[in-house]
């Protein structure tokens, strides 16, 4: 359960602390005082959507921690490398003001998308917006497989249903009309016949751009050349480096003779000596095959440009031209020999097909198994929330998909409702009233909650549009999921926030021209005068006080019948 919710920084609140209790917590407060806000807190830790816009005025970071205990989800933590010991969790998500996150499992980083994993382990939040969620059909089927838990079943059947169209792509591509067909092989011979006519070879276009770079430079390049054999090998009339320093060479090692000691710089000279020679036959080795000729420069920007043609039609590259070339040879034998690769596919889409079917009925079966008991306990808790003549149903129709498949599976599925005795069965988003809107949804949160092993719920207002004795069923209901999960209500009912086993309240104030959300836990007086706000408005009075002290009594002793 959710133990301790700390917040510093979001909106109007600048920081607050809540202590939670198991059972039945409640939050109540005026308008616009920020309860929502302790909602978006608890949603934010763990790791839903934000906004930095969430940030208070003036502050450069928001931060929310939440401290769950009891039973936690071992398996996961310990999947995904953080192991907990004991039975006390930490989340912390920091938002700061250039949008980024930083998120923290016992002080452990982690990212958001992991914290929302395990958030949605901890805690399930349902708000208003659930109820225009029940008013869309296309959200009826998930909630018909998040209760009957076909997930399984629903996966197996994807997976033939992707397997059936990927096959009805592939002949939709080879199935086209003979102009058609006709145009696309001569175009496909064409281009075929133009590319290999190039006689490409790959990295040819960096060979030649290298070579016509070389021709281009031959002048300077050839003038460099020289000037470097003049230094080394000299000319008819003077020496160059490599004569000149065997003449060194030759001096030192005389004279070595007599000092032993030059022996080194000898052999340095030595050295220098033979590479000076190397270099200088290298030079001109280069020199002999360099073989410049204006007309291998025509020749080359004539093939460059016939290349350069042809990266225009086919690719940037030789070598994107030549998988071009390849990719069409393909197409075309594809295209040639269609008919009979049609006829194979069909084969096999026929097989595919009866299995999705196959896969999609088992489905079907399981939804309607489960289609059965859903209808019998929602009905149980509708009777419960004073809506006894009500009827819920799930209806079934075959999918409108071609084959009556789609990635759905076989169904589509809507939930329809009769409010009064005698009436039509009809969708819920043409005869459901705000009131039974929000018990409907109760019920069905309820039912879908019961076996999904996390242990909070929160309400944020979702009791909207029920009054009176409704109200009071609501909140006996609430008392009763409470006995088995810790579960957070915020309201404005006065019947809801009696019935709980904890109360605070949420208040707006100012503070040196700034605005504060300040969250209390309210004692027993605290909560009858509370009440009697709810009752009847700001102005507070005994027989307000009184009719809230009977709330309190009767929600006490229905806890203890209970």
């Amino acid at each position: 359960m959710l133990s301790l919710l700390h917040i510093e920084n979001i909106a109007i609140i600048e920081s607050a602390d809540i202590s939670f209790d198991k059972g039945f917590n409640v939050l109540t407060g005026e308008t616009g005082a920020g309860k929502s806000i302790v909602i978006d807190s608890i949603s934010a830790v763990l790791g839903e959507r934000t906004s930095r816009e969430l940030i208070r005025t003036g502050a450069k970071s928001a931060l929310v921690n939440a401290v769950f205990t009891g039973t936690l989800p071992q398996k996961w933590l310990e999947n995904n490398g953080f192991p907990v010991s004991g039975e006390e969790l930490m989340l912390q998500r920091e938002i700061q003001g250039d949008g980024r996150n930083a998120c923290r499992v016992n002080g452990r980083p982690l990212t958001v998308a992991q914290l929302r994993e395990l958030g949605r382990q901890l805690l399930n939040i349902h708000g208003q917006h659930d109820g225009q969620q029940l008013l869309d059909p296309d959200c009826h089927l998930d909630y018909l497989d998040s209760f009957g838990k076909t997930g399984a079943l629903l996966e197996s059947y994807r997976a033939a249903y992707r397997s059936m169209a990927d096959l009805r792509r592939r002949i939709s591509e080879l199935e086209m009309d003979e102009a058609e067909r006709s145009r696309r092989v001569d175009t496909l011979e064409y281009q075929i016949r133009e590319l290999e006519r190039a006689e490409l070879r790959p990295g040819e276009d960096e060979e030649l751009d290298a070579r016509k770079t070389l021709l281009r430079s031959s002048g300077k390049l050839m003038e460099a050349i020289q000037e470097a054999q003049f230094a080394l090998s000299g000319s008819d009339d003077s020496q160059g480096a490599c004569d000149l320093i065997g003449e060194a060479e030759g001096a030192i090692r005389s004279a070595a003779r007599l000092g032993p000691q030059l022996d080194e710089l000898a052999e340095k000279l030595t050295a220098l000596r033979c590479a000076a020679d190397d270099a200088a036959e290298t030079l001109r080795d280069f020199s002999d095959e360099f073989d410049f000729s204006p007309e291998e420069l025509d020749q080359l920007e004539s093939r460059l440009d016939v290349i350069y043609r042809l990266k225009k039609k086919y690719g940037p590259t030789v070598a994107d031209m030549l998988d071009y070339l390849e990719r069409s040879k393909i197409e075309l034998e594809q295209i040639q020999d269609a008919d009979d690769t049609v006829q194979r596919l069909e084969k096999e889409l026929d097989k595919a097909r009866k299995e999705a079917a196959k896969r999609g009925a088992v489905l079907t079966k399981a939804r309607k198994k489960a289609a059965d008991d859903l209808q019998k306990r929602v009905q149980e808790e509708l009777r419960q929330l004073d809506m006894p003549k009500v009827q819920f149903v799930t209806d079934f129709a075959p999918s409108s998909g071609q084959d009556g498949m789609d990635d759905t599976g076989m169904d589509q599925v809507q939930f329809l409702m009769s409010a009064n005795l005698g009436e039509a069965l009809k969708p819920i988003q043409k005869v459901a009233s705000g009131g039974e809107l929000a018990r409907i949804m109760l019920a069905l949160k309820n039912v879908l909650a019961e076996d999904d092993g996390i242990g909070s719920l929160v309400f944020d207002e979702v009791d909207t549009g029920v009054s009176g004795r409704a109200a009071q069923k609501v909140a006996e209901k609430m008392a009763d999921v409470a006995r088995r999960k810790q579960v957070l209500c915020v309201t404005h009912l006065p019947q809801i926030a009696a019935m709980a086993d904890t109360h605070f309240s949420v208040e707006k104030g100012e503070r040196k021209g700034r605005t504060f959300t300040n969250v209390a836990r309210l004692d027993k007086d605290g909560r009858v005068e509370e009440l009697a706000r709810l009752i009847g408005g700001t102005a507070v009075t005994d027989v307000l006080k009184q009719s809230a002290v009977q709330l309190l009594e009767q929600a006490e002793e229905y806890r203890k019948k209970a």
